[in-house]
């Protein structure tokens, strides 16, 4: 009985120790996964600052930097198509790969998996005819889509899959292929992060038009081009398809901007990627002119300018447009004098009323203008017809109708009550079960499903079981770091769970390997090794890439100047340098290895980090430093300068960036200058700079400092 006794406690606190230890690894990962976003944003809105504070010289050089920053939104419908011909690309008799011929069958979605399955690569112009098709499709949905359980047996919802093809193949293994009797719907963030995120796009897009009723796609907030540029999808693109790569692009960037918002599953479930605010409202929701928002991130805008843009808005022009169109307007673009002097924006109905007409004379200026007829301009999306017919209602700005959009993309619930900025997260906010119950009594609801967190048992119920998390990339952080599910609903609405792991490596893993042991719950992989040591390594990294940080944090707890700190201190200044919210105190032994009276040397213990780093790169220390804590933005700001996405930044592109930058430095620099300083970059004088020659200039300037 003694025996049983001591076994029974030693089982315990191992259980515990490796809880806690899944616990700390699993918060290591998600911190610096959001960090990371954080980062997204706050450069986003670095660039956005400059923009608005940039006064162009000419209207070349307005232009270009339009065209530099606000991809996607400078082609209008005519030009996007023409760019993107897809019947001028020829199919040569060599290619081996999958055909397609529209419309398209379902043995053309099983002919797609099995080359995927293959290795196999879909031709650029089977491609780009496939967005094609698929955006005509999308533009005649609502921005809330819906779904009913009384003409399937069941309605599955998938959440992230982020380039992770396997999970997507193992779905449709357990639950089977989208068909008339088996509805899907994929809740966002298709792309980014893993290396399959294109073939992703492809087999959905594929089963959306074979089974237009029965699949459906929700946008995420991986679903934007600005993101994108971050986190290895438009990478992928170029890598793949090097000749037509920017044309499908651009095609993905407008296809994106059409996928629905939401869904709706028997009027009961409300299916989002991201979550809610207490200013949600799924009547706006409805009406918002999705495709005007190819990126949420980008419109954030000032206050003062919300209402001068918004008439231009309606009347179908983007604000960069607007802009452009202020001062002269261009060959062949009709002219848009207003009819009447605008009613004062007080009462909204008269000012609807005006907005109304005014696109209506304008719509009937252009037509007689370039000799269009009637039934050949008319091509009424589901959105604008609603924005038309509703506009009697109330009339919202661009930013209030972006700030909806950016919280059902990019918000996380939480236990408190209220709602408050996603401050770790850079973006949308945090909703509590108060928020949840009141959306929930307002549209008479009784669940929400989102995605948009990576969870360990691949599901988690929250706010009273009133909020699911459903996310269906497996191994997402590491091989065996969590499962991925999906949730099965019926008639009755209650849902049901699948779980799985996708990669062959987590299910080969010893149970030490696993940190897991005998008897423990079987729907419960527990964090491994390999994990931890992972997370570990990350941290380790982020603490070395703030090392002049962490010496002045330090310093203010060594008033003696002794080169020591107790460990409490330590605690403290690296979580005001790293602001990770991390038990930094727990994850000390993990670490932090040698201490002398519980007092830590912190110049050896951040040599002994340098030490790590240098075994891979032979730079200077300080150098090194910089460039691990900057490489991610810089490699952002070089994607975002390289406009055509070739991998080069031709010198007219650096040129108008550095007149971007010198105008907020407040630095000035002649032509000359600019171009003598771009040719000293061009180390290998090709009339480009490459990644390399970017980051080597870089490090050059920190030499110099």
């Amino acid at each position: 009985f003694k025996a049983a006794v001591l076994i029974q406690q030693w089982y315990r606190r191992h259980v515990a120790r490796l809880e806690m230890r899944r616990r700390c690894t699993w918060r290591i990962f998600q911190s610096i996964e959001y960090a990371c976003e954080q980062d997204q944003i706050k450069l986003h809105n670095f660039f956005s600052y400059l923009m608005d504070h940039f006064t162009p010289s000419s209207s070349k050089e307005r232009d270009f930097i339009s065209r530099m920053f606000v991809s996607g939104e400078s082609f209008k419908e005519a030009e996007l198509e023409k760019y993107c011909d897809y019947e001028s690309i020829e199919v040569p008799e060599s290619y081996a790969g999958p055909h397609l011929s529209f419309p398209l069958l379902p043995d053309h979605a099983t002919a797609l998996l099995e080359a995927f399955k293959q290795k196999q690569q879909l031709h650029a112009r089977y491609v780009l005819n496939l967005l094609h098709e698929t955006r005509k499709h999308l533009k005649q949905l609502p921005n809330i889509s819906h779904v009913s359980t009384c003409y399937s047996e069941e309605v599955t919802v998938c959440g992230d899959l982020h380039g992770q093809l396997d999970d997507l193949f193992l779905i449709f293994h357990k639950n089977g292929l989208p068909s008339p009797s088996k509805s899907y719907v994929f809740n966002g963030d298709f792309v980014d992060r893993g290396n399959q995120s294109l073939e992703i796009l492809i087999v959905l897009f594929t089963f959306l038009l074979i089974y237009p009723k029965e699949v459906h796609l929700n946008r995420g907030n991986h679903e934007d081009h600005m993101v994108n540029l971050r986190y290895g999808f438009t990478k992928e693109v170029m890598q793949k398809y090097k000749v037509h790569g920017k044309k499908i692009l651009k095609m993905i960037q407008n296809v994106f901007c059409w996928l629905p918002l939401a869904t709706l599953i028997d009027q009961k479930v409300l299916v989002l990627h991201g979550g809610i605010s207490d200013t949600t409202d799924l009547d706006l929701l409805e009406k918002i002119q999705r495709h005007k928002f190819i990126s949420v991130l980008r419109g954030k805008k000032g206050k003062e300018s919300n209402r001068h843009v918004e008439v231009r808005e309606v009347n179908g022009e983007s604000s960069a447009e607007a802009e452009a169109a202020g001062e002269e307007a261009a060959p062949g673009v009709c002219p848009q004098p207003l009819s009447a002097q605008a009613p004062s924006m007080a009462n909204r109905q008269e000012f609807s009323r005006w907005v109304r007409q005014t696109v209506q004379e304008q719509i009937e200026r252009c037509r007689r203008l370039v000799d269009v007829s009637e039934s050949e301009s008319e091509e009424l999306t589901y959105s604008s017809t609603v924005s038309l017919v509703e506009l009697d209602g109330p009339c919202w700005t661009r930013q209030e109708e972006c700030k909806q959009i950016l919280d059902i993309l990019w918000s996380d619930p939480v236990p408190q009550e209220g709602c408050r900025a996603n401050t770790v997260r850079g973006g949308g906010c945090y909703f509590g079960p108060d928020v949840t119950g009141k959306i929930l009594e307002k549209h008479n609801l009784q669940f929400l499903i989102r995605s948009h967190e990576c969870k360990q048992d691949g599901y988690e119920f929250c706010h009273k079981r009133k909020v699911l998390t459903i996310f269906s990339a497996s191994n997402y952080y590491e091989v065996g770091s969590n499962r991925g599910a999906y949730v099965k609903l019926g008639p009755d609405l209650v849902p049901h769970f699948v779980q799985y792991q996708a990669n062959k490596t987590a299910h080969t893993l010893t149970m030490t390997q696993r940190q897991g042991f005998p008897g423990h719950n079987s729907n419960r992989d527990t964090m491994g090794t390999t994990e931890k040591e992972s997370a570990f390594r990350a941290l380790r990294e982020k603490l070395f890439a703030h090392t002049s940080a962490l010496i002045s944090a330090f310093k203010a707890y060594d008033k003696d100047n002794t080169g020591r700190i107790s460990l409490s201190s330590w605690a403290t200044a690296v979580e005001s340098v790293l602001h990770l919210g991390l038990p930094w105190r727990m994850l000390r032994p993990q670490l932090v290895h040698s201490t002398e009276e519980g007092m830590l040397e912190y110049r050896s213990w951040l040599d002994d980090l340098a030490m790590e780093r240098r075994s891979q790169e032979h730079i200077q220390l300080s150098l090194l430093e910089v460039i691990y804590r900057n490489r991610s933005n810089l490699e952002t700001i070089f994607r975002i300068i390289d406009r055509d996405h070739s991998g080069l930044i031709s010198f007219e592109e650096f040129h108008q960036t550095w007149k971007l930058f010198s105008s907020h430095m407040n630095v000035e620099l002649t032509d000359d200058g600019i171009s003598d300083l771009v040719r000293s970059i061009d180390f290998n004088k090709d009339g480009n700079i490459d990644f390399n020659e970017f980051l080597e200039a870089f490090r050059l300037v920190r030499q110099a400092e």
